[in-house]
């Protein structure tokens, strides 16, 4: 899927055997960096211990990979998934096992659900001690196998160099995602005669790329009979680096699209045919898009119930067209009318293709129901009040943030309130510019994805865009960012609480706000620009708006360390639109944190309603 990567897996096995060199005398630990080179790796992030010990000796003397030392191994893997997400290869980490190895299941499950292309190799304790409950055991092969694509224990030095070829082809092909390689220590030190490249064998695995015709043929027979199609965009587009075959079909048949939060960046947003971010905070032209639809084309995404809320009512009136690498995913969640298996670029283009030569076929009639979503996007737009309290906003921190550093920087996100704030005011423009951890929602992502991001893509950018309560999860990653000569930026958004879930106790507990603030009185705890210059970083406090631009043009200027930027926030602020989980998308409240969505005349003695009736009202005059 991801054409950057040299050599690539595929290519190590499509070598003739005569190709193979001459066996070379090494450890099992030398096998692997070796194997490592071999197939393009060039940095690994990782923490010593005794079980994988044996690994970091050649490491030590390697002048091909570059190691960076992290602060904490989950670390390493938030930092693997940021390199792969931006570079479009293979993100590696390494760990010792017992608590090292265990330390990594979170990045895995978070790269699992993200479709994110990682290997994790682990020590693990000798053969002879296995099962015995030896010092730091784990079977992280049985943690593991419900959160990894696949997962391997090296049993032979022999099969080190075939196993981390497939451990890799397997990362990088179909639906990307992460495979485990366990090494036992006697396999690390055990010599033998190493021979590259192997010869893969994975019989059972053969992911289908290119999709049927017959099906294309279906779908672009439905497509032109539609009245208000949608393309449904996830963030299998941006894997398959399908961007300008979205672009193409988009432009020729007119159809508006929704970008999900995985997906942002697939379809430029200022693109007057893109309706802006689906689901459970998403805007109302995407909502309105999807629930008025007779004609759903989901690409790469997988129906997530973030993005669909109550099932039994979402898109009521929609046939759905869904393509995916994954067959499992076609028709888990939602019937469909035609099932396309295969890679997503592939999958445009053979629509498009076939869309221009059947010349019986028209493109949809979609004017009126374009026209009726971008009067929505007119109606409905971003926005934001100010805080009651006098207090910085922050969605006017990120809004403005975004068109101080512009679209081609990198922006890394958290989980929780910045998140979704990131998600509606940052203008996405290129793939591969918004990294977050959506399906698991991972607190404590930002900060070592930004490191992994910015080690994979020098040159640019990179901002991290945090809450308090994630950053104090994995701040440690700074020193690691100051150390390795990573200059990263932090957006930290303080509000003195677990935001989003201060938010739901505001809205659905009455108020009580259990457990959910994070200082001690009125004092902010801890002091957050002492903590980042004591980590190595530049920091600076900013409580005004007039102190916001200011701020962000000096963390630009400063490019020999990481900058932490701390931007004092109310606690009210909240996040809206917003659709109550369990509600129907239909449901969705545009109220409290945005502009007035009537006319100053028809809002006199209104208060914000349910969107719903709105869009009914709207939608019924446009067909009438």
């Amino acid at each position: 899927m991801a054409a950057s990567q040299s050599p690539t897996p595929a290519t190590v096995a499509k070598k003739a055997p005569g190709a193979a060199a001459a066996p070379e005398r090494m450890t099992g630990a030398q096998a692997i960096v070796r194997s490592l080179e071999e197939l393009g790796t060039d940095i690994v992030f990782g923490l010593p211990g005794g079980a994988i010990l044996p690994l970091y000796d050649p490491l030590f003397s390697s002048t091909r990979l570059r190691h960076v030392l992290v602060r904490h191994e989950q670390g390493s893997g938030h930092a693997a998934t940021g390199y792969a997400q931006v570079t479009g290869k293979v993100g590696v980490c390494i760990a010792t096992s017992g608590p090292g190895a265990t330390n990594l299941v979170t990045p895995l499950a978070d790269a699992n659900l993200d479709s994110v292309p990682m290997v994790a190799i682990t020590g693990q304790v000798g053969r002879s001690l296995l099962g015995t409950d030896a010092f730091q055991e784990a079977d992280i092969r049985g943690i593991t196998m419900p959160i990894t694509k696949h997962n391997f224990m090296v049993t032979d030095p022999n099969d080190i160099a075939r196993t981390l070829a497939e451990a890799f082809h397997l990362a990088l092909t179909g639906r990307p995602g992460p495979v485990l390689v366990d090494v036992p220590k006697d396999i690390q030190n055990a010599e033998f005669d190493f021979v590259w490249p192997p010869k893969m064998d994975l019989p059972g695995y053969k992911p289908v790329t290119t999709p049927h015709s017959r099906q294309i043929t279906q779908a672009v027979q439905l497509i032109s009979e539609a009245e208000r199609p949608c393309l449904y965009i996830g963030g299998g587009v941006i894997k398959a680096d399908a961007n300008r075959e979205l672009l193409e079909f988009a432009e020729y048949t007119g159809i508006p699209v929704v970008t999900t939060l995985m997906a942002l960046g697939a379809f430029p947003e200022s693109h007057p045919l893109h309706m802006g971010m689906p689901g459970m905070h998403g805007t109302v032209p995407a909502i309105g898009a999807m629930q008025r639809s007779d004609l759903l084309i989901a690409i790469g995404a997988r129906f997530d119930d973030r993005v669909t809320g109550n099932l039994e009512y979402f898109a009521p009136d929609a046939k759905v067209i869904h393509a995916d690498i994954d067959p499992a995913e076609i028709g888990k969640i939602r019937e469909v009318a035609v099932p396309i298996v295969g890679d997503a670029r592939e999958v445009l283009s053979a629509l498009l293709r076939t869309y221009r030569s059947q010349k019986n076929l028209n493109t949809p009639a979609v004017g009126p129901w374009v026209e009726y979503l971008t009067e929505l996007k007119g109606r409905f737009p971003r926005g934001y009040e100010e805080q009651s309290d006098g207090m910085l906003s922050p969605q006017f921190v990120i809004e403005t943030l975004s068109k101080e550093v512009g679209p081609d920087a990198i922006y890394v996100a958290g989980v929780g309130q910045h998140q979704m704030w990131a998600a509606q005011f940052i203008d996405f423009e290129q793939p591969r510019t918004w990294l977050n951890s959506g399906g698991l929602g991972t607190m404590g992502y930002a900060v070592p994805a930004a490191m992994g991001a910015k080690a994979g893509l020098p040159d640019k950018e990179v901002w991290a865009i945090d809450g308090d309560g994630c950053f104090q999860m994995t701040n440690q990653e700074l020193t690691t960012a100051a150390v390795e000569d990573f200059p990263i930026k932090v957006a930290l958004i303080n509000n003195g609480n677990l935001g989003m879930v201060r938010q739901w106790q505001t809205l659905f507990y009455e108020g009580r706000y259990s457990n959910t603030k994070l200082g001690s009185g009125d004092t902010y705890v801890p002091d957050f620009v002492q903590l980042s210059e004591a980590l190595g970083c530049a920091a600076i406090r900013v409580t005004k708006a007039e102190e916001v631009i200011p701020a962000i043009q000096k963390a630009r200027e400063i490019n020999d360390r990481p900058v932490v930027v701390e931007f004092i926030v109310g606690e009210d602020a909240q996040v809206w639109p917003m659709v109550a989980a369990g509600a129907s998308n239909s449901d969705i409240e545009y109220a409290r944190g945005l502009r007035p969505f009537f006319d100053e005349e028809e809002s006199a003695g209104e208060s914000p309603a349910a969107i719903d009736e709105v869009i009914d009202e709207s939608f019924e005059q446009k067909e009438n």
